[in-house]
């Protein structure tokens, strides 16, 4: 008996006898990569015949031509137009006189003419009696801007605001 169809018998283990075919793999990477540039090609031209053919105008901006607005918080169109607006309203809280509260008779006064009064007043100091409110009254807006009116008289006809306290 041969033995090779013994049911009982396990068959022999050993390597390949044979290689792969390398005449297939050859012809199987070359046709991969013909695929690939034929691909390419099609797509190159297919893009250039809608972009060709096809206008599309301006980009649409999900934020043009807007009727109605969305809730809040809303996305900045324009940053940095925005922050230009907000700083010269800013500057023009800081450097304007304007009231706060009118009822209680509150005041905003400049920036530049609040570090004079600063300066003249000095800062509150511990231990001392309790400064008042950083807000000017009325009384003390109009003495205010009788002072800030001679500052500018004073820098107008030559002289500097230093030279006239002195």
């Amino acid at each position: 008996m041969n033995g090779s169809n013994d049911p009982g018998r396990q068959p022999r283990r050993s390597h390949e006898t044979s290689d792969a075919n390398v005449r297939n793999l050859i012809i199987s990477g070359v046709l991969l990569c013909c695929l690939v540039i034929a691909g390419l090609l099609v797509s190159g031209v297919v893009f250039h015949y809608f972009v060709g053919h096809q206008g599309l105008g301006p980009p649409a901006s999900p934020f043009e031509n807007v009727r109605m607005l969305p809730p809040e918080p809303r996305l900045q169109v324009s940053a940095p137009k925005d922050l230009k607006q907000y700083k010269a309203a800013q500057g023009e809280i800081l450097n304007s006189y304007g009231w706060v509260d009118q009822n209680a008779g509150v005041v905003r006064i400049p920036i530049g003419r609040a570090m004079d009064i600063l300066v003249q007043k000095g800062l509150p100091v511990r231990g001392a009696t309790p400064a008042k409110q950083g807000n000017l009254r009325t009384s003390e807006l109009k003495s205010a801007q009788g002072a800030r009116k001679a500052t500018q008289d004073q820098t107008a006809m030559g002289s500097r605001p230093e030279e006239a306290r002195e």
